[in-house]
């Protein structure tokens, strides 16, 4: 597996790829980066030629689909509510990861850049399961403990990996919590909580239920809701 990154003033990056499960020279981009690829013996200069040949085209396509910056970085700072993450470059030829004492790391090839989209993938799966283990071991509990704090009553708990909503609350009573709540920090978990277990007496966004909303939020729910409004699962 070969793999090189070329910065062009027109297309920005150009990432030229060889390797054996290649076997033609192909172009496409994908979130504006140009993706170069060809069989493990290509010709660089060949490459480049067809990069050339292909160079309207693929400015065009560039220009349409604006580069997504990387989920993580070497200066991300990403503190959730039950760990830190910690980043470490190493000599390996996979991904390492281990969650001890409120630390993940997660060492990677450090020939490889963490903007890769190989790493960045990766990194999303391992948050994503490390933040549906945290929430499986720490949210049930919690339910439990701001429930009987508040006298509420409810049938049961749920972790799905729902992207478009933090919670819900059936008619049966029975929370169902995103896993991408545990990247929250826990004062926003908690009112995400409140507001599923105020459904299960208030089943709408009435009066009443804000009035609720505001007892068991010492009268800050609107600024809280105004916190988790701002932010977004990964």
């Amino acid at each position: 597996m070969f793999e090189k990154k070329i910065e062009d003033k027109e297309l920005g990056t150009i990432l030229l790829i060889a390797g054996p499960r290649y076997k033609r020279y192909a172009l496409r981009v994908k979130d504006g980066v140009v993706r170069a690829t060809m069989p493990l013996a290509g010709d660089e200069k060949q490459m480049m030629a067809f990069i050339e040949a292909n160079r309207a085209k693929l400015a065009e396509l560039v220009r349409k689909q604006p580069s997504r910056p990387p989920l993580i970085d070497e200066q991300t700072t990403l503190t959730t509510a039950s760990f830190r993450l910690e980043l470490i470059p190493a000599v390996r030829k996979d991904i390492g990861v281990s969650l001890a004492k409120g630390v993940l790391s997660v060492q990677y090839p450090q020939h490889i850049p963490v903007c890769d989209e190989r790493i960045q993938n990766k990194l999303y799966e391992i948050l994503k399961n490390v933040f549906r283990h945290e929430a499986k071991r720490l949210l049930p509990d919690r339910v439990e403990e701001l429930a009987r704090q508040y006298g509420f009553t409810y049938t049961g708990v749920s972790i799905n990996s729902a992207r478009t909503r933090w919670g819900s609350c059936s008619s049966r009573k029975h929370l169902n919590l995103s896993l991408y709540l545990m990247q929250l920090p826990w004062h926003l978990i908690d009112y995400v909580i409140l507001h599923e277990l105020c459904h299960t007496c208030e089943m709408n966004h009435g009066d009443r239920f804000w009035a609720l909303m505001d007892r068991v939020t010492d009268g800050r729910s609107k600024i809280l809701r105004k916190e988790l409004k701002a932010l977004s699962p990964l």
